[in-house]
């Protein structure tokens, strides 16, 4: 796969254990529910490590103390319909206070091209960062069709985030989109003929919900 400088793949080993489990066809819906959780708060913590800070006066017990605290910077988090459901519960761990957007897509089997069918996003989305989120990024249709719906509203501040990604898809993304930085927990090795994403962990979705 080309490098691109938009694109970090996380190394860490909480992440890289969760995942090996989420892989495996024997993990029920419940815990497959859960991992997916942990590892979008897993993945947020990095993704958030730039936020800006500002300084403030606080009383600690003992004494006036100078601090650093969030600056305020408006977020938002838009899951990508229905899989992306599944991380949103993890990152609003961290940012309980972050306005939350949704867009719905589903790929169509012939072209493999995404289908919108819903787009429900904040007023003020143009002064939000925007944290796109998405378990799996596989084509790539998706997650640059969503981006684009969130840019046409006039927001150019965005992330991706998707805990597993095939080079096809990443290479798309990056390409379409170089502005917005993607963040995945793994590059798998290929899409196959019905692109899905090898060896990957099958439809999210479906292993989310339990509509296999």
């Amino acid at each position: 796969m080309q490098s691109f400088s938009n694109v970090t793949v996380f190394d860490h080993p909480l992440i890289t254990h969760k995942l090996s489990i989420l892989r495996d066809e024997n993990t029920g819906s419940k815990q497959f529910r859960e991992l997916v959780s942990e590892i979008g708060m897993l993945m947020a913590y990095e993704v958030m490590r730039d936020l800006p800070m500002e300084e403030t006066v606080i009383k600690t017990p003992i004494t006036e103390a100078k601090v650093k605290v969030l600056a305020g910077k408006k977020l938002a988090l838009v899951p990508i319909l229905r899989a992306g459901l599944g991380m949103l519960d993890g990152v609003l761990t961290l940012v309980p206070s972050a306005k939350i957007g949704h867009i719905g897509l589903y790929r169509d089997h012939e072209t493999l091209e995404p289908k919108e069918y819903y787009c429900k996003l904040p007023e003020d989305i143009e002064e939000r960062q925007v944290i796109l989120l998405d378990p799996m990024l596989a084509t790539g249709g998706s997650g640059s069709a969503a981006i684009q719906f969130i840019k046409a509203r006039g927001c150019h501040n965005i992330k991706f985030v998707s805990i597993l990604a095939a080079p096809e898809g990443v290479e798309r993304l990056a390409k379409e989109h170089p502005d917005v930085h993607i963040y995945t927990g793994c590059v798998d090795e290929k899409l196959n003929e019905n692109g899905y994403i090898v060896p990957g962990l099958g439809d999210a979705g479906d292993r989310l919900f339990g509509t296999l």
